[in-house]
């Protein structure tokens, strides 16, 4: 399947994708609804289009049809994935890594700056929680508010793309139908990216205070053992920054380990300086 949309099988198969990405079997009158459900009244899709994209899907190894039933296969879910992740926005790795990062960088300087500063357990339980929340709070309507931007944004410029593809359609008919169906499918899409931008604002705001709760909880509460509460504190931290974000950004970026760690230590360690600097601790 070309990735660029020239015509009405390649809406059809996007729509195909987007709504087996479950692996759940679906039959073949069910998936004309669940299309007709999108043109909202506008078109109509006739069953032999539909089953002139399925022809073509079973063909390419995207979906395996038999009996009225269709399924994606292992090679249609991984592009019905991709599908989704560039058009819902469904992988939330910019919000993993922001909440990973910013909850370390906080857990650090609170860490630090307790010991420099040498506060009471009070002031220092104050302090952790009004950075942590000021932190994570910061971090969900950051996201909420720019994710939602950026992605209407992005969603706009694509769909402007894919209209501009089907438009060389040299048959009126199908064009017309093409763009419509393609206009209603991304008038859903809108209602989609509000939900998930909703749901990857409360995960980073939740990382990001999990990472810094985490180091700050166990210096606290084991400041009768000191110096060991220090040293697990700032373990558990660099537990999260080595293995959890470096792993997870190495995974992600297929960037061999070591040059992701050295590049996310130096940003972490940067930071955490500038931060201590700023607050006159250093």
């Amino acid at each position: 399947m070309s990735f660029e949309v020239q015509d009405l099988p390649d809406v059809i198969r996007v729509i195909i994708l987007l709504n087996l990405t479950k692996g759940t079997k679906i039959t073949k009158t069910l998936l004309k609804k669940k299309i007709d459900k999108v043109c909202e009244g506008y078109t109509s899709i006739e069953m032999s289009e539909l089953e002139e994209s399925l022809s073509e899907m079973t063909s390419e190894n995207l979906i395996s049809y038999s009996k009225d039933t269709v399924q994606l296969t292992a090679r249609g879910l991984r592009l019905g994935k991709e599908w989704q992740s560039l058009l819902l926005k469904k992988e939330p790795i910019m919000e993993i890594v922001a909440g990973l990062v910013d909850g370390s960088i906080t857990g650090l300087v609170v860490i630090l700056s307790s010991l420099i500063a040498n506060l009471s357990a009070s002031v220092a339980v104050f302090a952790a929680l009004l950075t942590l929340s000021a932190v994570a709070i910061t971090n969900f309507s950051s996201f909420l508010l720019g994710g939602i931007t950026e992605d209407m944004a992005d969603i706009m410029t694509l769909q402007n793309l894919m209209s501009y593809s089907l438009s060389d359609n040299p048959d009126k008919k199908e064009r017309d139908k093409s763009l419509i169906l393609i206009k209603e499918l991304f008038v859903l899409l809108d209602k989609e990216i509000h939900k998930s931008n909703l749901y990857a604002s409360i995960l980073v705001g939740t990382t990001t205070f999990g990472a810094g709760s985490l180091p700050i909880v166990t210096y606290l509460t084991l400041t009768h053992l000191y110096p060991f509460n220090v040293i697990l504190a700032l373990s558990i931290v660099a537990i999260i920054v080595g293995i959890f974000l470096v792993r997870y950004r190495s995974r992600k970026t297929r960037v061999n380990w070591k040059m992701t760690f050295i590049e996310t230590l130096a940003i972490i360690s940067i930071a955490t300086i500038a931060s201590l600097i700023l607050g006159g601790l250093v």
